[in-house]
């Protein structure tokens, strides 16, 4: 979901739109984000693609899917999400707030919005992690209480929507 696909959509989804295009334009190292809903679905993008825009082709060893690496990174939120509450009711853990993946070339991190939904950031490796999972957290505090039925339903079908 970029400017172009957001007409139409009500104030609170505008909100959470502007809200993902601030964390990825204004939080050094964070390549693309996605929130992801309980059940794996991709709500929100920061996906840069424009719908009457041509995408990119995909290198070849890439899985292309509906929204291209958003698609992937909402895939690994989702898996993140599930394996982690798994492991944290086998271990009596209690709910799991964030999860972080490093890797030698980047960073994952995954991060439990109130309503089961996951916000997911993948960054550069030389971000400052704890800027990334500070500003991560501004997000989950201000979208929580937004991210209504009614909201989600209406994201999930914008995403649908969008080529």
């Amino acid at each position: 979901m970029n400017a172009s696909s957001t007409y139409g959509l009500s104030t609170q989804a505008r909100n959470l739109q502007w809200l993902l295009t601030d964390l990825v334009e204004e939080v050094p190292g964070v390549n693309s984000v996605a929130v992801v809903s309980s059940d794996g679905l991709l709500l929100l993008s920061s996906d840069p693609v424009a719908p009457d825009t041509p995408a990119a082709p995909a290198p070849p060893s890439r899985p292309t899917g509906p929204r291209g690496a958003s698609a992937d990174l909402a895939t690994i939120v989702s898996g993140l999400g599930s394996l982690t509450t798994g492991a944290a009711a086998l271990m009596d853990g209690g709910s799991v707030k964030q999860t972080m993946v490093a890797m030698d070339h980047g960073s994952v991190f995954v991060m439990a919005i109130s309503d089961g939904s996951l916000l997911g950031v993948h960054a550069t490796p030389d971000c400052d992690m704890s800027v990334v999972a500070y500003h991560m957290a501004l997000f989950v505090g201000r979208a929580g209480h937004v991210l209504t039925p009614e909201v989600r339903s209406e994201l999930r079908q914008s995403m649908e929507n969008t080529p």
